[in-house]
């Protein structure tokens, strides 16, 4: 086996080598469908990380809904004496109402205004991201927000900075400041940078309908439960919807789910980048078999001399693994170099496990696409290959 082994390489190696040129092409090839390939996956990732990633970071068990809000954020309402039943609720460690609104952050100069999530969170409970850099938010009505990585990055904003935020109350534009006491790691909301303000401030600036105006009534969107034990979230969940009218509780995993377009989205991307994964092994397998027709009679050759089937197909599968090695590598070489440049408005994100994953089946898709090659090198006859068989 070892000297089978050691014949196949050199004869692999060699017919590389030889023909250089022509296998560099194809690596080449390989690279490029690398690069398509991490690209989908960065950029699959990138935008459900962009959607999901202030509620995936989030220290809480479940969320609390208005009934038949289908767990999207946008679509519930729920006052402050919701808040107050659902920390009555025994099982519930603790409980705290985000609001969620749009808002367009004026930059200075010339520079188009940033459009912005803003998040109003309860300082001190859950929802209020833990800050890198400065400190938490105060009180529930101060003049402060939490700016988070991206909005730093777009902004140019630092901690001790004065942002100003534009919204609409009724039917005119208004201006409100407010001081930046802390940044946060990402925590992109609906593929928008996000600022935190607390909830009174942010129910005070929001953007409002007319009617809203002078309303008194303070309305989040949805109610963050963190339990004293995780493991009784479907007890405590039942609780919560016997004891507190008119809502509805889901988990973290379950409302990123339902957040708009987001299955679709990912589910659209995955089937791009397994039909391009598909394509690949068309690709490789295509040339291979046209190398193996090209070179019968070599092979015809080589079996008349002696050399056993297990030979020519470890040649065969050899060669196409160190093709589609190099091949692999350029690729990955390529999008880590591509990546340097890209903006951060560009929602790409190469995580680890996904590329990994993506690498791998990258390597699998050489030795599939040559099976059918390999299969037809073995089975060549040596005196019809050399036009001797009558």
């Amino acid at each position: 086996m070892i000297q089978t082994f050691s014949i196949a390489s050199y004869l692999a190696v060699k017919e590389v080598w030889r023909n250089r040129g022509r296998f560099l092409l194809v690596s080449l090839v390989i690279a490029l469908i690398t690069l398509l390939v991490l690209f989908v996956a960065a950029l699959g990732e990138g935008l459900g990380n962009g959607n999901r990633e202030y509620l995936s970071k989030l220290d809480a068990d479940m969320i609390v809904f208005q009934a038949k809000s289908d767990n999207v954020i946008a679509a519930s309402r729920l006052g402050r004496d919701r808040l107050a039943a659902v920390r009555r609720v025994d099982g519930v460690a603790d409980a705290a109402m985000i609001g969620t609104s749009s808002a367009s952050l004026i930059l200075p100069g010339d520079d188009e205004p940033l459009k912005v999530a803003m998040l109003g969170v309860e300082p001190g409970r859950t929802g209020e991201p833990t800050v890198l850099e400065g400190q938490q938010l105060s009180t529930d009505q101060a003049s402060e927000a939490i700016i988070d990585r991206n909005t730093a990055i777009r902004s140019s904003l630092a901690v001790g900075d004065t942002l100003t935020v534009r919204t609409t109350q009724g039917t005119r534009d208004e201006f409100f400041d407010l001081r930046i006491v802390g940044i946060s790691d990402g925590q992109q909301f609906q593929l928008q940078p996000s600022i935190f303000v607390p909830f009174f401030t942010w129910d005070r600036i929001r953007s409002k309908s007319e009617a809203e105006v002078n309303s008194l009534t303070s309305v989040g969107n949805v109610i963050l439960v963190k339990l004293q034990d995780p493991a009784q979230l479907e007890q405590v969940s039942q609780r919560l919807v016997a004891q507190v009218s008119n809502i509805e509780t889901a988990t973290l995993t379950k409302a990123i789910q339902a957040l708009p377009g987001y299955s679709a989205q990912q589910s659209t991307l995955n089937t791009q980048g397994g039909f391009t994964l598909f394509i690949g092994i068309l690709v490789i397998g295509g040339f291979f078999q046209i190398q193996i027709l090209q070179k019968v009679a070599q092979i015809g050759v080589l079996k008349a001399i002696g050399a056993a089937n297990p030979v020519v197909a470890f040649s065969s599968i050899i060669q196409i693994v160190v093709i589609t090695v190099i091949g692999v590598l350029i690729g990955a070489l390529l999008t880590f170099s591509f990546s340097l440049f890209f903006p951060p408005t560009v929602p790409i994100v190469f995580n680890g496990t996904t590329s990994l994953i993506a690498i791998i089946a990258l390597l699998l898709i050489g030795p599939l696409g040559g099976l059918v090659s390999i299969r037809y090198a073995v089975r060549i006859e040596p005196l019809k290959a050399l036009g001797l068989s009558s």
